[in-house]
């Protein structure tokens, strides 16, 4: 039985129209000063809801697909399943952590104040992932993007056979902070961005790019 499967966004945005648009690339550099004085002023000029994300936290949408919640308001996160996967097929797994904290919006807010946090989220999450679907810790890859597609803080769950674009291992981004407490203020970080991408704009406004 040949099997087609399909995404379905409704209603469809603007947005979501150029995200599977092809697109020119470009790769950024970005240093912390880049971050404080480009990318951050960006993100706070732009109406990035993240309404959705609270919604789940307080349980006022998709309750039903919680797989874990640790509720403690420091180190704690809700677990669920990602819409990219259909909770079907095991070589497809793909979850999503959100954490509790509302005042962390990427990579570049953590320090070593939040190891507790992060170290949680990586054992319970896989212990999650053990215990409901039967998956071990060997078989799931567990990272942080940057840049993030929305800015509060979430970590995702996947199995080996999603690529890596954007990705930061979440045990590097443990053992990079108890190294150095300010790691992911101070290093710069490389990533591409589209054609059509406005903070693009502002780092070429700022001849970063």
């Amino acid at each position: 039985i040949l099997e087609i499967k399909t995404t379905v966004i409704c209603p469809a945005t603007q947005k979501h129209v150029k995200k599977y648009l092809s697109q020119e690339m470009f790769l950024v550099e970005e240093t912390g000063e880049d971050y404080l004085s480009t990318t951050l002023p960006y993100i706070e000029s732009q109406s990035f809801s993240v309404q959705w994300v609270y919604n789940i936290l307080e349980k006022k949408a998709e309750a039903d697909r919680i797989v874990f919640e640790d509720p403690d308001p420091d180190t704690g996160f809700v677990l669920l399943p990602d819409f990219k996967w259909d909770q079907k097929q095991l070589d497809d797994l793909y979850l999503t952590a959100f954490v509790h904290q509302r005042n962390i919006k990427s990579l570049r807010d953590l320090t070593s104040d939040h190891l507790p946090l992060l170290r949680n989220i990586s054992k319970k999450g896989k212990e999650s992932i053990q215990k409901q679907y039967c998956m071990p810790a060997c078989k799931v890859r567990v990272y942080l993007h940057y840049q993030p597609s929305y800015y509060h803080l979430h970590v995702h769950f996947t199995s080996l056979n999603y690529g890596l674009e954007r990705a930061h291992l979440l045990t590097d981004v443990i053992m990079n902070l108890e190294a150095d407490p300010q790691y992911y203020q101070n290093r710069t970080i490389t990533y591409t961005l589209r054609a059509d991408d406005n903070l693009l704009l502002r780092f070429r406004e700022a001849g970063r790019c």
